[in-house]
């Protein structure tokens, strides 16, 4: 049993969706978990607490002042018994106590309390997932180091389609899983990730840019520090924490990009370009801010920058593994398998960012891997699950 020995402190919110986590308690006490639930009073209108004592083989904390049956400050003895802390559903309501440091009943108390890994899984309506406020409290606790799986797009119980539906039983075991039991196959691999856009200066006040948001890249980095690489992640302008355990530095033009790739690809295992530098900059950049025209118009004469993974190509070492990607609108395989012989690259990761769910500034892709022997398309997929399949395959070709 995969999980025996490990603890998991399983808290519920109230939604809709808490039927999905007796499943999940009868999944991880399968695997051999001890699971110890944690119920709001709200949680307690969708499911029984009984079936959560039933499922889990103990009792289910509801109330913050009640007499245990042997003497312990309970929030703090669960607080240090989790090997794991989840949270299935999590509620908007229990995502703005995180970020806050609220704690005013018994579950965000005991996950405040603890220093076990902690394990989101957001369900809630698509309105509420996507309200600036509930974004910003994700994006907090995620600097924070707390993991999330999910949500799901899809059809809601409220009526509504969109994303806001927690993901299934089986994806949150699985996330589980991997936070108690992780692959450490990338130990002592160096790993050198680009990510997100260049900007390319029109004058003092303006730039040329493009709508990469570098949440790819980002998660690319993260997944190869989490498998035990050492990491360097180059990164243009981007509004993303950085992220811990990994040496980070800042660009801001594809030149700076250039220079800093010139200067380290080669000291590099593996090297994985996620960034989407500009392909033409300005031939000259005004020192005053550029005023309107007479007529109405205004011509820019704009240069080729240079072709990164190209010249990242040519420097390449015996064993090194080069994987680039391939955003496209129009003959998606076709342009891509054309970048990997002309770039030299072992692996290319194509896709349309004109489809659903794979454009920029989304937390899914789709994607195509492309090698020299076989192509493979995967479905829309967060783009952590897509870090992790691109490392699986970057992995095999660097055992090679």
């Amino acid at each position: 049993m995969p999980l025996e020995g490990k603890c998991v402190v399983l808290g519920v919110t109230g939604g809709i969706a808490a039927y999905k986590a007796c499943e999940l308690t009868s999944r991880l006490r399968k695997a051999g978990a001890e699971v110890f639930v944690i119920m709001t009073k709200n949680a307690c209108q969708f499911v029984a607490p009984l079936t959560f004592e039933t499922l889990s083989n103990h009792p289910v904390t509801t109330d913050t002042f009640a007499r245990p049956e042997t003497w312990e400050v309970e929030h703090i003895a669960l607080a240090k018994r989790a090997d794991v802390f989840v949270i299935a559903p999590a509620t908007a309501n229990i995502l703005a106590k995180m970020a806050c440091g609220i704690a005013d009943d018994m579950l965000s108390t005991t996950v405040l309390a603890t220093k076990a890994p902690i394990l989101a899984a957001p369900a809630m309506n698509t309105g509420m997932w996507e309200n600036v406020a509930t974004r910003q409290n994700a994006e907090t606790l995620k600097a924070r180091g707390v993991h999330f799986v999910g949500p799901e797009g899809g059809f809601l119980a409220c009526g509504d389609t969109g994303a806001g539906r927690m993901s299934e039983p089986g994806d949150i075991f699985a996330a589980i899983e991997k936070i108690l039991c992780p692959r450490r196959d990338l130990e002592h691999v160096r790993v050198l990730v680009t990510a997100g856009p260049t900007r390319e200066k029109l004058d003092p006040v303006r730039y040329i840019t493009n709508r990469s948001s570098g949440k790819m890249g980002y998660a690319i980095a993260e997944a190869a520090r989490d498998r035990g690489a050492r990491v360097t992640l180059i990164s243009g302008p981007v509004n993303l924490p950085k992220p811990q355990g990994i040496d980070c530095v800042k660009v801001n033009s594809t030149q700076d990009l250039y220079n800093e790739m010139m200067a380290r690809c080669q000291e590099h295992d593996l090297v994985i370009q996620a960034a989407a530098p500009a392909d033409f900059t300005p031939e000259k950049v005004s020192e005053q801010k550029i005023k309107k025209q007479g007529d109405g118009k205004l011509t820019l004469i704009l240069t080729q920058t240079p072709d990164i993974a190209k010249a990242v190509g040519k420097k390449k070492r015996p064993g090194q593994v080069l994987v680039g990607f391939a955003a496209e609108t129009e003959n998606v395989t076709e342009n891509a398998e054309s970048k990997l012989a002309n770039k030299n690259l072992d692996m290319i990761a194509a896709n349309d960012v004109t489809a659903a769910g794979a454009g920029f500034d989304v937390d899914t892709n789709v994607v195509t891997f492309i090698t020299k022997e076989k192509t493979e398309t995967l479905p829309c997929m967060p783009k952590r699950q897509v870090a992790d399949e691109l490392l699986d395959r970057a992995a095999r070709l660097l055992s090679r």
